[in-house]
């Protein structure tokens, strides 16, 4: 058994252990579905490719070069710029960073981990796939959904799935007509259809909006971008957007940004649950925590629209023990030595089928 897949044996069991979320059985009730968000910060793989700015993430032999050792020294920010000269991206640390997040995900319904789960910064399909059918078997989820797209740095937004897909998913470019000439530095909205149990459609939009410090004019942009996405949809459409929409602490409370664009079309999920949640990440530099990664739901257009949000269900999913730190915030993936998970928290939710209840 290798190191990583030895670590991910190790963590499914404590994380069964250590959770007290009520459990389902492997047979869980057709009238629910759960959905978790995941930015599961920089999954790559160990080899170039040209086309993207992956250099950071390659194995330290490989860095020896003058041509790397010069694109490096061109990077502002100093711990990415020693990153890209002295990180070791090489097999073992891909195969714990595998583990940990497997570990992450799995310990969502007794083991078997979310039915739909949206990624965030994942190089490529290929390093998802390994993801799936290594460290996620006891997951059973269908094909990665992942479609390449345009970010410079080659992360994309992704599904995994155990529901059924229904048709292709697509990617959709947010267009950010006050800021053009920053068109690829984001990632798209993806989209995917999945076949609820009950027959019903349940539309996924997987997001990574800019990052704060970005104008926040990119980030309105996106949220109404997406509502486009949604108001094209079916009335008696489901419909989810889940990801990190990089919205800050500050941002939700000075500026209009969520009354405006998100809640008159969307339930927000840790407003409906997690009332004791500080959020999913922390950002040491302004000592504040932020919901970056959010669950929306769009709010019911139909009278076929019978699946719910079950508030109690709202949660942030940081029982597995790499995830948390000493001071009970994220624990970011470090090389050396090998620790973390990664920046963010993953958040997760159960939608619960209300068809014949009394509402």
């Amino acid at each position: 058994m290798s190191y990583g897949r030895l670590v991910s044996c190790v963590l499914l069991a404590l994380c069964a252990a250590c959770s007290d979320e009520p459990r389902a059985t492997s047979s869980a009730p057709v009238d629910t579905v759960t959905i978790m968000t995941f930015n599961v910060e920089n999954l790559f793989d160990t080899s170039d490719a040209p086309a993207k700015n992956d250099a950071t993430y390659l194995p330290l032999a490989a860095k020896q070069n003058e041509t790397h050792i010069a694109g490096c020294a061109g990077i502002e920010v100093e711990k990415w710029r020693d990153d890209c000269l002295y990180l070791d991206w090489n097999d073992d640390a891909v195969d714990y960073k595998l583990s940990v997040i497997a570990a992450a995900i799995l310990q969502v319904d007794d083991g078997r981990g979310p039915d739909i789960v949206a990624l965030q910064e994942i190089e490529n399909r290929a390093i998802l796939e390994r993801l799936r059918l290594e460290y996620l078997e006891a997951a059973d989820y269908g094909p990665s959904i992942l479609i390449e797209g345009q970010d410079l740095r080659g992360i994309d937004v992704a599904f995994l799935s155990r529901l059924p897909l229904d048709g292709d998913a697509t990617s959709h470019n947010i267009e950010f007509p006050a800021h053009p000439d920053r068109q690829a530095d984001t990632r798209g909205i993806l989209e995917a259809t999945f076949e609820l149990p009950d027959g019903g459609r349940l539309t996924g939009f997987a997001v990574h909006f800019p990052a704060p410090y970005h104008p926040i004019e990119m980030r309105e942009a996106a949220y109404d971008f997406l509502l486009g996405l949604r108001e094209a949809l079916p009335d008696d459409r489901h419909v989810f957007a889940a990801g990190d929409f990089n919205t800050p602490r500050r941002e939700m409370q000075d500026t209009p940004i969520l009354d405006e664009r998100v809640r008159p079309y969307w339930l927000i999920a840790h407003e409906l649950g997690c009332g004791d949640c500080l959020g999913t990440n922390y950002w040491p530099a302004g000592d504040s925590w932020s919901f970056l990664d959010m669950i929306l739901y769009a709010r019911p257009r139909g009278e076929n629209t019978t699946w719910r949000i079950r508030a109690d269900s709202v949660r942030l999913a940081n029982d597995a023990p790499e995830q948390t730190d000493a001071n009970g915030r994220p624990r970011r993936f470090s090389r050396s030595p090998l620790a973390g998970v990664s920046d963010h928290w993953p958040l997760v939710l159960t939608l619960e089928n209300f068809k014949n209840k009394n509402l």
